[in-house]
């Protein structure tokens, strides 16, 4: 079962800011389970959640847990200046799409179709960031990102793949980003160190993560999801060890292929099935 181009605010017509939702078979309102929530990404300019309606539903059937895969508004292709559509914007929609689904009574006569306090959370490449700069702190420099505490405590996982962590270093190693996705992503500065989720700090140690790279990627580097790991294993110090997970050799395939194959869904199955037996 499916639902489709649910509003999570009151814009209800803006298909940006919609999510749907995916049902295993066997799923219902007697039966609440935890809810997956699959963020895309598309360098905080494209992409739509309808792109990844197969991989909902391979999610769905292999971990038998609903899937919600939301939308969020985009920022423009090639804007003039900095007064558009930009970060944290999307992060901020982002969270707009969390509170409504822990609030949410479920659709018209189906009732609730998940647990609301059980929520297992899925960044893939700009979304991976924009996921950390909510769920680690960053009230310094983007207070509006700070999650409410029953929102946080509901959120038991987090698994981020191909990640973008550090704008800075991700330009080293490729400058022709800054044109094409940086700079209308955050505007025009010389240093990008601010927005570095890898500096972030913790607001609690209860939140699982696992970090995922593909040796295949060649669109985000295996240094951008290093950074990350080794940042969360020092701020979880002794909790590291069963909270803090990565796998980096695993999955081959292109930053974005990944996400067509059924070896992505497996990792996070078995990811979920060692945190949720």
């Amino acid at each position: 079962m499916e639902f489709v181009d649910i509003a999570y605010t009151a814009e209800s017509a803006d298909q940006l800011r919609q999510l749907d939702l995916y049902l295993p078979p066997d799923a219902g309102p007697a039966d609440p389970r935890p809810l997956l929530v699959f963020v895309h990404g598309g360098a905080w300019r494209s992409e739509d959640k309808r792109d990844h309606r197969k991989l909902a539903r391979d999610l769905a059937a292999a971990t038998r847990l609903p899937v919600a895969v939301l939308n969020y508004r985009l920022t423009p292709r090639d804007p003039p200046g900095n007064d558009h559509f930009r970060h944290p914007g999307h992060a901020e929609d982002t969270l707009d799409a969390l509170r409504f689904l822990i609030t949410w009574p479920g659709p018209s006569g189906a009732g609730q179709l998940y647990d609301p306090h059980h929520l297992y959370l899925i960044g893939h490449s700009c979304s991976a960031h924009m996921l950390s700069s909510i769920f680690l702190d960053s009230s310094s420099i983007s207070p509006s990102l700070t999650p409410p505490p029953h929102l946080f405590q509901a959120v038991k996982a987090i698994i981020m793949s191909e990640g973008i962590y550090d704008p800075d270093l991700l330009l080293s190693s490729f400058p022709t980003y800054h044109a094409w996705f940086i700079r209308p992503t955050f505007g025009h500065n010389d240093s990008y160190a601010a927005y570095a989720t890898a500096k972030l700090p913790l607001i609690d140690t209860h939140i699982k993560w696992l970090i995922i790279h593909s040796k295949g990627d060649t669109l985000v580097d295996l240094p951008q999801s290093d950074i990350m790991y080794q940042h969360l294993c020092v701020l979880y110090g002794d909790h590291a060890n069963t909270h803090i997970h990565r796998n980096t050799d695993r999955l081959d395939g292109e930053h974005n292929d990944i996400l067509r194959g059924l070896d992505y869904v497996d990792v996070i199955k078995d990811f979920i099935s060692k945190i949720n037996p």
